[in-house]
């Protein structure tokens, strides 16, 4: 599974969601990539889901619009409650 973690620049809160990202997967033992990056290389990626930002997500859905992937907005990055609710919906939808 390939998961990205997408914001405006591709470089610090990217990496703060990336992190915990691998942290919700690590307590659901899953293994899994997960890729920061910015809005714009994002389209560019193949890739199973998109965390990101509610702000972004209108963006990233006209960039995936011809893709399956799933989008996830996350309102806190470093909140990781919030974070594995949404890491259980992708593992669940793998299923």
């Amino acid at each position: 599974m390939k998961i990205l973690a997408v914001c405006g620049f591709g470089v610090g809160s990217s990496m703060i969601l990336k992190l915990t990202i691998q942290k919700a997967l690590r307590e659901f033992g899953v293994d899994a990539e997960v890729i920061n990056t910015d809005i714009s290389d994002s389209a560019g990626h193949n890739a199973d889901a998109v965390f990101s930002s509610p702000d972004f997500i209108g963006d990233l859905e006209k960039r995936f619009k011809n893709k399956e992937i799933k989008l996830y907005p996350i309102k806190r990055y470093s909140d990781l409650e919030e974070v594995k609710e949404k890491v259980q919906d992708l593992i669940d939808s793998k299923k």
